[in-house]
């Protein structure tokens, strides 16, 4: 791996790693819906402006169910269930419970694509749960019934990525810009009757709950999928893939910094069970993404 798309696979895992924090600075003034409305919004616009510039075409007509199936699973359903996590649970633990994604693909692809897990994926499955119910358990000890609805939304958004993952590899309509573009729009639509459901926020947020919503929109939407499509195409979706492991190493360090979250032993125990059980599950072998590439002679 060369040095510049390694130092951009850092920068992506702290962006990424941001974005829980950023919730937990907005969500008390803007609340889930409101909140994740104006993270999609912000980024289908600054998407479409670059849409504009690159002269890309995006043929919505063409593959709207496509995008409503990416919006809803990728984009709007997991948003809203983090949004909500989010009122109650550390930004740290939040981005732990994301890097369990990767496991409950695995276990869906079992179930309904029938790729039964052998060997070193089943210890990985078996070994990413037992991080689960040990960070879950412990915690679970300290949160009242609404922290344990917000635990179980976390997980449930993991749930969501599994399945928009497992989608995308199925349908292949269209390039990876053109998913996150479309997608973006048809969370915006998903997410807008919502706002309906529940009440507008009492006063104008703060500045910094309105930085917090255009860093998440901007930042960690818009930006952070150019970056990751990027990287696909350099590395490869697999090799671009550890940005799972390093999400949750972000996640932590950005809550106890800029938040003050305590670190107990618990959260570094089952996150790094939780991360050699997703290594194990993907078969992803660290090393051999650092290994120099020969080139073969025509």
């Amino acid at each position: 791996m060369k040095l510049s798309s390694l130092l951009q696979l850092i920068l992506l895992s702290a962006i990424w790693g941001a974005s829980f924090l950023f919730m937990r600075i907005a969500v008390p003034e803007l609340g889930p819906a409101w909140l994740m409305f104006g993270r999609v919004g912000m980024a289908a616009l600054f998407l479409a402006l670059t849409a504009l510039t690159l002269k890309k075409s995006l043929h919505f007509g063409r593959y709207k169910g496509h995008y409503l199936m990416l919006g809803m699973f990728n984009s709007a359903l997991p948003f809203l269930l983090y949004g909500y996590a989010a009122t109650e649970l550390p930004a740290s633990l939040l981005s732990i419970l994301n890097a369990t994604a990767p496991l409950w693909g695995a276990l869906i692809s079992a179930f309904y694509l029938k790729h039964w897990p052998t060997g070193r994926a089943l210890l990985g499955l078996v070994t990413g749960f037992a991080g689960v119910v040990l960070l879950a358990g412990v915690e679970s000890l300290a949160l009242s019934t609404d922290g344990l609805l917000a635990l179980l939304a976390g997980l449930a958004a993991a749930v969501c990525y599994a399945i928009a993952s497992i989608y995308s590899k199925q349908a292949k309509q269209t390039d990876a810009f053109g998913n996150a573009h479309g997608s973006m729009w048809a969370a915006t639509a998903i997410l807008l009757p919502t706002l309906w459901l529940v009440p507008a926020p009492v006063a104008m947020p703060s500045n910094g709950a309105l930085l917090a919503v255009l860093a998440l929109g901007v930042l960690c939407s818009g930006i952070a999928y150019l970056l990751y499509f990027r990287l696909v195409n350099t590395l490869g979706a697999m090799s671009a893939l550890t940005v799972t492991f390093l999400i949750p190493v972000f996640g932590i360090f950005w809550g106890a910094l800029l938040l003050d979250e305590h670190i107990g032993w618990h959260t570094l125990s089952g996150t790094a069970i939780i991360l050699l059980g997703t290594a194990l599950t993907t078969g992803l072998r660290l090393p051999s993404l650092f290994k120099p590439k020969l080139s073969r002679s025509s």
